[in-house]
């Protein structure tokens, strides 16, 4: 049997009736005889919940997940019979409701930390450029 070892989708959206939980690296893993495979979209990445029946629609959607060079392929109602995926999914259709298209905290705090860094990235480069062309005003501006 396999053991979910971590399942936190990284967005989810409410499509009507349909619960869209999209995956992403890092945030899927499973375990197999004690070894920790991690999750990788290069086929499916998503799981589509009926939230009226609470049944799992895309059940083709295969999951690949990687340790190493070695790889475990499932399609998803493999994974739903072999493991116990149900119960992480439950656990997150029940906090995901009322959180419609809102990525994961954490996502969110990365984001903001690259997008500052980035955002320093470039004034740096500004002020590089306003002393390349010796823009005094420019210069004072993005000092200020």
């Amino acid at each position: 049997m396999l053991h979910v070892q971590l399942m936190k989708p990284f967005y989810s959206k409410l499509e009507g009736q349909k619960m869209k939980l999209v995956f992403a690296y890092q945030y899927f893993s499973i375990k197999k005889d004690d070894e920790l495979f991690h999750f990788i979209p290069v086929e499916g990445k998503e799981i589509i919940v009926n939230i009226n029946t609470y049944q799992v629609e895309n059940l083709s959607e295969v999951f690949v997940f990687q340790k190493g060079n070695r790889f475990i392929r499932l399609p998803l109602y493999q994974l739903l019979l072999v493991s116990d995926i149900h119960i992480h999914l439950q656990t997150i259709l029940q906090h995901d409701e009322g959180n419609e298209n809102e990525p994961a905290k954490d996502v969110k705090e990365e984001a903001s930390q690259f997008i500052t860094l980035l955002e320093k990235a470039n004034r740096s480069r500004m002020i590089d450029y306003a002393l390349l062309k010796r823009d005094e005003s420019l210069f004072n501006r993005l000092i200020n």
